[in-house]
């Protein structure tokens, strides 16, 4: 195994926001709290500190307990959730959507990434506790989202009948798609795993909020891990102040969209509020509330109430009231002592727009920690990479660009068109001083001769590198192969495919090397060889 890592920002994958966010530009600044390095989480350890009662750690180990009862509990995971009743226990948390046998692999980076936080917090903070926490999200409604995932460049996928909560979803069907996924694994004792766990998970357990528990307690339970499924009465009964207020003050609405006006004159706008962020939750459906004319609606359904009948109905039935992607982070830094939240890069971005909400609600605004990032590369093709002279960063520059770099390189030919271009330029310029002392009028022929001569170095250029192709026929045959071996889809490879292609490979040995190479507050992105 060896481990090479590079700044996120060199790979081109992730957006000016995070960009911003992780050089502390001036500009984003007004829109988080504390930073995530070591003095960061001494100051939000001291605020979370001073925030979180001990009647929410009671309720929230008490919402565990039961959650955990289906399942079998590792010693560290019960250990950790006891710990929840201690003031020094903190934890830091992922989020994740409940994909078909986990969906695409930074799945694992998220959870690992929260896993390795939480010890290294504890060797930097040795008097405190810190527990790392999977987040499920069982209110989500997109189902098209999380019913297949990726293996060997097939899509694995469960159809059924849309409607609702994905987490009250039954396991119904899934005997065809483990079918389907078995015939793909082989006989390997890896295969052997992956079939158990997949057969264990869902066609053993009745819905897929228990499911997917199972599946990430048999990944990560000896780390600890606490999986949380917010959609519980006890944990939504510490949350309906909230909801209270947002029925009938509209605050998420005035304060996200206070922000939104500041954020938008430099970064694009991940989410935006409506006036009321919170869904009615039934056994099949999940629908915006609405007000309209005096009258709360659950909007495609004929549910009305007057205000006094939706404020008993939230005090008498908490878990039908479902928060949306706006305020959903507030109820889980609500119901947990936690001192950061680690997501991707568009994640993060719609957090960024939270920080007077949270503000506005006296809650302690958490610290935002991109997550890992990994590219997984076979020794193989690493001596691939070395005999194509391909760098760690040069092997995330687009495939025309690394072309166009590894054809001159390799090229008998030395012309530097560059060189060319600044020259003529320079030509230009004096020849613009020339115009402008005799006669202004042929400034613009000047400039526009520049343009076409411009414009024809670069024809030249282009002409010079299809012929370099052709004559590199082999050399861009190999590259092309690897970059789509890589970046399938030209995407990161984690966006696409599905841990179990590695675990059918590596075993457990992948989960091994992950977490033995993921460093969450390096804030670098990892290339994995193995």
């Amino acid at each position: 195994m060896k481990v090479t890592q590079i700044p996120f920002q060199k790979t081109g994958f992730f957006s000016k926001t995070m960009v911003d966010y992780l050089e502390q530009k001036e500009s984003i600044k007004p829109f988080y709290n504390n930073f995530p390095d070591i003095n960061g989480f001494k100051n939000q350890i001291e605020e979370k500190g001073k925030s979180f009662s001990k009647k929410h750690r009671e309720v929230l180990v008490s919402a565990l307990n039961k959650q955990y009862s289906k399942v079998e509990v590792s010693e560290e995971t019960q250990l950790n959730i006891q710990s929840l009743l201690e003031v020094n226990t903190f934890t830091v948390t992922t989020g994740h959507q409940l994909n078909l046998f986990t969906g695409p692999l930074y799945f694992l980076y998220k959870i690992i990434s929260a896993i390795n936080l939480a010890e290294e917090l504890k060797e930097k903070f040795p008097a405190n506790n810190f527990v790392p926490v999977y987040w499920m999200a069982t209110e989500d409604h997109d189902f098209d989202e999380i019913n297949y995932f990726n293996f060997k460049n097939k899509k694995v996928q469960w159809n059924r009948t849309d409607g609702g909560a994905v987490g009250h979803f039954n396991t119904e069907g899934l005997e065809e798609v483990f079918e389907e996924f078995s015939k793909q694994l082989g006989s390997t004792k890896n295969a052997n795993f992956l079939k158990e766990l997949f057969e264990e998970g869902y066609l053993k357990n009745d819905t897929l909020t228990d499911a997917t528990r199972y599946i990430a307690n048999q990944l990560f339970s000896k780390y600890g891990l606490v999986i949380v499924d917010g959609d519980d009465k006890e944990l939504k009964q510490l949350y309906t102040p909230i909801v209270a207020r947002e029925l009938t003050e509209q605050i998420s609405f005035k304060a996200v969209s206070k922000t939104i006006s500041e954020l938008e004159k430099n970064y694009k706008i991940q989410v935006n509020p409506r006036e009321i962020n919170q869904f009615y939750l039934s056994d099949n459906f999940r629908e915006r509330i609405v007000f309209e004319n005096g009258i709360y609606k659950v909007n495609n359904t004929d549910t009305t109430f007057s205000e006094n009948e939706i404020l008993k109905h939230l005090n008498d039935f908490p878990e039908k009231f479902s928060p949306n992607v706006i305020m959903r982070p507030l109820y889980q830094e609500i119901i947990l002592p936690n001192l950061a939240y680690i997501g991707g890069g568009g994640e993060l971005a719609y957090w960024l727009e939270l920080k007077d909400y949270f503000n506005e609600v006296n809650t302690p605004f958490p610290i935002l920690l991109l997550r890992n990032s990994v590219q997984v590369i076979s020794s193989k093709q690493q001596r691939k990479l070395d005999s194509l002279k391909i760098s760690s960063e040069e092997l995330f520059l687009n495939i025309n660009e690394l072309l166009k770099n590894k054809i001159k390189e390799n090229s008998e030919i030395e012309f530097n068109f560059q060189d060319a271009k600044t020259l003529l330029e320079q030509q230009f310029l004096a020849l613009r001083r020339i115009a402008n002392e005799t006669d202004s009028s042929f400034v613009g022929a000047v400039s526009a001769q520049e343009k076409k001569q411009l414009n024809g170095l670069d024809n030249l250029e282009k002409r010079l590198l299809r012929a370099e192709k052709r004559n590199q026929e082999d050399l861009v045959k190999r590259i092309t192969e690897l970059k789509i071996q890589l970046f399938p889809n030209h995407s990161l490879e984690e966006r696409q495919r599905n841990f179990s292609e590695y675990y059918l490979e590596y075993g457990n040995d992948f989960i091994k090397a992950l977490k033995k190479s993921l460093k969450p507050l390096d804030l670098e992105f990892t290339i994995l060889e193995l």
